[in-house]
This record gives structure tokens, C-alpha cells and sequence, in this order.
């Protein structure tokens, strides 16, 4: 079994922003799986269902960002799961540029407070992490002006691109291991390594 997590803020004001980019990847592996992603239990809002033959909980923690490892610990409790070989958080990251992918087996929060409180409340960096380019913020902007913020024009269509690759990756990382999708997916825009 694997809980995928994908983080964000809930709120309408907040749907489609650089922020909820692992909602986004949530939303589409929902889409073309069918698992509704609607029921309402650990902080979050859950669907159970069946990916390439796997059994998956899907996991939007409705905590806002900051505080997402209060559900993710409620839900990796309640189902036994060792974080280590069945948790897939994937988050925006503001260091690749949208379009940009990259699979983690561990590591530090790299200053995402969203991923600070999971490593606090898991008490463990041994999880795998899909990060989304969202880009860096301009200068003299506040970074939290840029990451509740909308993409647009360029930036949007890589993103788009960027979220099927992500359910891809997720895939790979289920039926290859998390290697093999490094291995695929950690390439800069253009196809450089």
C-alpha cells in the first residue's frame, strides 16, 4: 500500500496557486484513477482506491500548509504505514523551475515549512518526496506573495506538463522504486541532466 500526499492550503482562494501544486498532482492522479478524494477523516480529505494494482490512500491534509504533519501523522498511524517505503509527499519547491520534477528518497525540508512540520511530526526524513518547480520568486517580492500566487502564459503549460510527469513518476515509484524514477524524471527542462 502507498499514501500519496499531496500538500496545499484548502479554500477557493487558494485553488490552482504555486502552494497547492501537490493538490494539483492529487487532483489529476484522482481523475485518472477514479479514486474520489472526498472523504473527511485524519485533518484531511482521503480516497482509497486502486492504482496499477496497488492499493493507495490518497491524502489532501486540510491543515494549511504549514501544519500538514499533524494529518499526515494521524494517517500514517492509523494504517501502520512505515514512511520510509509507503509515503509520496509531493510539494512545490520554489528552487526548480515550473516544468522541473525531481524524486527524493529523504532529505531536509529545504526551508518549506509544510515539509518542516512532517519531518517534526513523522520524526523521520526517510520519506519519498516528489517536488514540483514552481520557480523562484522575483526580486523584491514577498515569497509568500509568489507562492499563494497563479502561474501563467509559459510557466503554466510547463507546470501542466510538469503534473503529468509527476503522476507518472508516482506510478513509477510504485511499480520500479524510487531509483528508477530518479533515474526518469530528474532532468532539467530541455532534457539536460
Amino acid at each position: 500500500m502507498y499514501i500519496i500526499a499531496g500538500l496545499g492550503n484548502p479554500g477557493k482562494e487558494y485553488s490552482g496557486t504555486r502552494h497547492n501544486a501537490g493538490f494539483i498532482v492529487v487532483d489529476a492522479i484522482s481523475e485518472k484513477y477514479g479514486i474520489a478524494v472526498t472523504e473527511k477523516k485524519h485533518k484531511a480529505l482521503i480516497g482509497k482506491g486502486v492504482m496499477e494494482g496497488q492499493k493507495v490512500i490518497l491524502v489532501k491534509p486540510q491543515t494549511f500548509m504549514n501544519l500538514s504533519g499533524e494529518s499526515l501523522r494521524e494517517v500514517m498511524d492509523y494504517y501502520k504505514a512505515d514512511p520510509a517505503s509507503e509515503l509520496i509527499v509531493i510539494y512545490d519547491d520554489i528552487a526548480l523551475p515550473p516544468g522541473d520534477i525531481r524524486v527524493r528518497k529523504r532529505g531536509s525540508a529545504g526551508g518549506h515549512n509544510g515539509m518542516k512540520n512532517i519531518i517534526a511530526n513523522l520524526g523521520t526524513q526517510d520519506y519519498i518526496r516528489v517536488r514540483m518547480g514552481v520557480g523562484e520568486k522575483p526580486p523584491r517580492m514577498d515569497l509568500k506573495d509568489w507562492v499563494l500566487g497563479h502561474m501563467s502564459g509559459e510557466d503554466r503549460e510547463a507546470f501542466e506538463t510538469a503534473v503529468n510527469n509527476a503522476v507518472e513518476a508516482v506510478v513509477t515509484i510504485m511499480e520500479k522504486g524510487a531509483d528508477e524514477a530518479m533515474n526518469r524524471f530528474n532532468k532539467k527542462v530541455g532534457g539536460e541532466v
